[in-house]
């Protein structure tokens, strides 16, 4: 009886392999290492997992596999954004109409982004609840979508509404609410605390279930002046906590002192390193590729149409006032001020800077992952012009800022290892994914047209796998809020 049943269970587990398997044949492969791509390869998936891939005549397929034909098209592994923003509306009017429907708003910015190709994100900065709630049902197969990485708040800011993000505080009971449905105890009372209290509350925050940490450096303003948050020592405190948690640490900091504060504590990503007021400095760059710190490049931000249009508005002439013959010019002509070296000279420059910055991070050999601070934006029907928005759409942006990666200096090659074993590299678990390998999770995109040829081609999406699956990527999102076609004018 025993061994009757040993034979029926080995029975069923074969029949359910076979059923599970997947043959892409035919392909070209490019694998997210950065090797030469194969072409006419075979990857095989059983399940979740990926396992045999080589050239096709190496390569024994089940007979029972679902054959997927390749041939004439290029298979890479699905992109990783390790730095979106799905549960924030961009404006307080978004934020407060649809605070009911805050899961099918996330939900929809993490199925955005598949759509794209786009099969793991990194939430750094949103509201805890409905992130680890879309978080979770996508994980437990409920719903569709990329894996996600929650953070929560930036720990030590205060919420959307508070000075070290950048807006006034809160005048209305809503608002201090949505501030501590972002902080969830890890706002800006932390400021206060010695590395001991801060190592405590820093446990209980972790409790609540985030998947990374990241703390802010600085304030959240990015022209003019920005302080320092925390000092060395609570930055060490945040950091060893979290490591010791088995956890990514990353900061916002955007002030030399503040990235190198930073670095000795031990971080292990910076987001958008290129975003300083000043170049940054070569002892920055050397300890960023001594630590191998990835850096998470604000690509779409400096590249592309955004590039395009600050280069036209630059070449502008600039209008003059006709002077007055009776107003006499002073002569020598006076010194400027503080301020207006600030608002002519530096402000108008800064994207010229930002760029340079990121430039200047690939060319030293620092290890880059794609960021693009997507998020839904303002709700259409509170939007003068919805289309604007496209550079930091959810999953679109993505694909821009992969772009921009070669437009700074990159080889198409290059550009999809950032976005692919980087991202993973970002969470901790190259093992699991990031490159087309035996055993890995089988994250996969199969591609029209050849993105080494032209990075271009990464938006000819023709299938998207994630574990294993085929996705119906053009039928997303599933229940669109924000991206409905034809966005309701006014408050119903």
């Amino acid at each position: 009886m025993k061994s009757l049943f040993k034979i029926l269970l080995i029975t069923s587990f074969i029949f359910s392999q076979k059923s599970n398997t997947i043959a892409i044949v035919g392909v070209t492969l490019i694998d997210g290492n950065g090797g030469p791509a194969i072409k006419n390869a075979t990857v095989v998936i059983s399940g979740q997992r990926i396992i045999s891939v080589g050239p096709g005549k190496s390569i024994r397929i089940p007979n029972s596999a679902k054959v997927i034909n390749g041939s004439g098209k290029f298979l890479i592994p699905g992109f990783v954004d390790t730095n979106v923003h799905i549960s924030l509306g961009g404006s307080m009017e978004s934020n407060v109409r649809y605070q009911d429907q805050r899961f099918g708003i996330t939900l929809e910015g993490a199925q955005m982004h598949l759509k794209y190709g786009v099969t793991t994100i990194r939430d750094s900065y949103g509201i805890m609840k409905p992130l680890l709630d879309v978080r979770d049902a996508i994980n437990r197969g409920d719903e569709i979508g990329p894996r996600m990485y929650v953070a929560g708040n930036i720990v030590g800011w205060g919420g959307f509404y508070a000075e070290t993000f950048g807006l006034p505080t809160p005048t209305t009971l809503w608002q201090e609410q949505f501030n501590d449905d972002i902080t969830r105890g890890s706002g800006e009372e932390l400021i206060l605390m010695n590395p001991n209290e801060l190592k405590e509350v820093m446990h209980k925050y972790i409790d609540q279930g985030v998947d990374f940490i990241k703390y802010g450096g600085t304030t959240h303003k990015t022209l003019g002046p920005t302080t320092l948050i925390f000092s060395p020592r609570q930055v060490k405190a945040i950091v060893d906590v979290t490591h010791k948690r088995g956890l990514i640490a990353e900061t916002h900091a955007i002030s030399p002192e503040g990235l190198l504060i930073a670095l000795e504590a031990g971080v292990d990503l910076i987001q958008h390193p290129e975003i300083l007021g000043v170049p940054i400095a070569d002892e920055l760059l050397q300890l960023m590729v001594k630590k191998k710190v990835i850096c998470s490049i604000n690509i779409n931000s400096h590249t592309g149409k955004k590039w395009q249009d600050y280069l036209s508005e630059r070449s502008k002439p600039e209008t003059t006032k006709a002077v007055s013959p009776r107003v006499l010019r002073p002569w020598p002509p006076a010194q400027k001020t503080a301020h207006q070296i600030f608002v002519e000279d530096v402000k108008p420059n800064v994207q010229k800077l930002y760029r340079a910055n990121a430039e200047r991070i690939i060319r030293a050999g620092c290890i880059v992952s794609v960021a693009t601070d997507n998020d839904l934006g303002t709700a259409p029907e509170f939007s003068r012009d919805p289309g604007a928005f496209r550079a930091r759409e959810p999953g679109f942006g993505t694909l821009i800022s992969i772009e921009g990666l070669v437009e700074l200096g990159m080889t198409p090659m290059q550009a999809i290892v950032s976005a692919t074993k980087h991202g993973a590299l970002a969470s901790n678990a190259l093992d699991e994914y990031g490159t087309i390998e035996i055993g890995k999770y089988a994250d996969l995109l199969l591609l029209d047209n050849n993105p080494l040829k032209d990075i271009g081609n990464i938006r000819s999406l023709s299938l998207v796998m994630t574990k294993g699956k085929v996705i119906d990527h053009q039928g997303l999102p599933t229940n669109p809020i924000y991206n409905r076609e034809k966005p309701t004018k006014g408050f119903n």
